[in-house]
């Protein structure tokens, strides 16, 4: 019994992480599924985890501590 309950909890869990969107269409009285896709951009100057936004942050960090 408490395989299955860990086993619902974990694909409860997988699918409330998926990213989808449910669209009910006025038109068509058809609802659609459509998978989510997010759009990282690692590397652009000011974004957070750019080598540059890194150095920055650890260097406020460091002077706002007082080393």
């Amino acid at each position: 019994m408490k395989k299955h309950l860990m086993l619902g909890i974990i694909v409860a869990a997988a699918v409330i992480a998926t990213p989808v969107s449910f669209n009910w269409p006025s038109e068509n009285h058809a609802a659609v599924v459509t998978l989510n896709s997010a759009d990282a951009r690692v590397g652009q100057p000011l974004s957070a985890g750019s080598v540059a936004g890194v150095h920055r942050r650890a260097a406020r960090r460091a002077y706002r501590r007082g080393y």
